[in-house]
């Protein structure tokens, strides 16, 4: 299976989404609710419909990013928060995009990479944040018995794939997930090292 470009487009296009919850993921809207600094500039990759993005704009925050590679995503976000800049649309690879963020948002982007993209996205993302940026959101708790996307995983293989990059402050089962997620969630909170 080639998950390139045309094939998220297709999902989009065909309404083949079953990842979209319709609504921003509750965890991550606790964490959003407790942010102060509304200057933060904040990317959301691999955002789809882009429900946190379009919630931080709606909440004050004026400096969010939002990029997928489906040009179809993007069309959809856009409909649904017509006044966000489009200057802060960007349909691009990830792993191109070359400016700095205080905080990436992670909501099923990582479990859509294939595997072997795993440590170039810990490494992106680290070089994506300023110094003391976070990687803030949400990881699968478990493995999955099927081909993804999407692919799941364990705790320690994120502890391990993860802490030579960052400061894991928070990896831990979510208490607020949706219920068909509950218990099969990881909140993540990750500070980048020096």
């Amino acid at each position: 299976m080639n998950l390139n470009q045309e094939y998220w487009n297709q999902r989009y296009l065909g309404n083949n989404t079953p990842w979209d919850i319709g609504q921003i993921s509750t965890p991550i809207k606790k964490y959003i609710d407790s942010l102060k600094d509304q200057s933060l500039k904040i990317l959301t990759p691999g955002a789809g419909n882009g429900y946190e993005a379009q919630y931080l704009f709606e909440n004050g925050f004026t400096n969010v990013w939002v990029c997928d590679w489906a040009s179809e995503a993007l069309l959809n976000f856009s409909k649904s928060t017509p006044d966000f800049p489009k200057s802060q649309l960007l349909q691009a690879d990830f792993f191109e995009i070359s400016q700095q963020f205080d905080l990436i948002i992670e909501q099923t982007f990582f479990c859509a990479l294939p595997l072997e993209l795993r440590t170039k996205y810990v490494s992106k993302t680290a070089a994506l944040l300023q110094d003391r940026g976070r990687l803030v959101g949400l990881l699968f708790a478990n493995p999955f018995p099927f081909e993804g996307p999407p692919f799941g995983g364990t705790k320690d293989e994120y502890f391990q794939l993860f802490s030579p990059a960052f400061e894991i402050e928070k990896l831990e089962i979510c208490y607020n997930s949706i219920p068909p997620r509950k218990d099969h969630e990881l909140f993540i909170n990750f500070l980048k090292r020096f």
